[in-house]
């Protein structure tokens, strides 16, 4: 029963996912620059998640580095140092003018990066899910079949 159930949950959460797809998607793009504009660099939660995406992915904004010239962070201190190429070459008055910030920082946005990396994990996570899948059915079959197993014998045991 219980192996049902999470079979069922776990088909359900599959579903989902699946269906709702797209509305990840947009979320994550609305979220994403919510984060570039709350972003600051008291290092809250958020714009260390900002900075590691930029930085693992080398990528730069959500569409592209000039997506940070909206923000008030770039009135401050311009672009943050997680987009350079080399953050040892980028210096503060470089960040803060777009024209040489572009030679210097990743140009392209980091939406599409995250967005692509993740569609293309999931063959894999879905090859894993259904291999669950087909092993939580096995369990429940032979539970089921060990259940009459045992309610078929209890009677000849006298």
């Amino acid at each position: 029963m219980l192996l049902s159930l999470i079979f069922l949950i776990v088909l359900v959460a599959a579903v989902v996912g699946f269906v709702f797809r797209h509305e990840i998607k947009t979320n994550f793009e609305s979220n994403l620059n919510l984060a570039l504009e709350n972003y600051n660099v008291t290092a809250d939660r958020h714009s260390e998640a900002v900075d590691t995406i930029q930085r693992t992915l080398h990528c730069c904004g959500v569409q592209n580095y000039s997506d940070w010239e909206r923000t008030e962070y770039f009135s401050q201190k311009g672009i943050p140092q997680s987009c350079c190429k080399r953050p040892n070459e980028c210096l503060e008055k470089d960040l803060k003018d777009p024209n040489k910030a572009k030679l210097k920082v990743f140009v392209d946005g980091c939406f599409f990066l995250v967005t692509s990396t993740m569609e293309s994990k999931m063959s894999i996570v879905a090859g894993i899910s259904f291999g669950i899948a087909c092993f939580q059915l096995i369990g429940i079959i032979l539970a089921c079949c060990l259940s009459r197993y045992i309610t078929n014998n209890q009677y000849e045991m006298v």
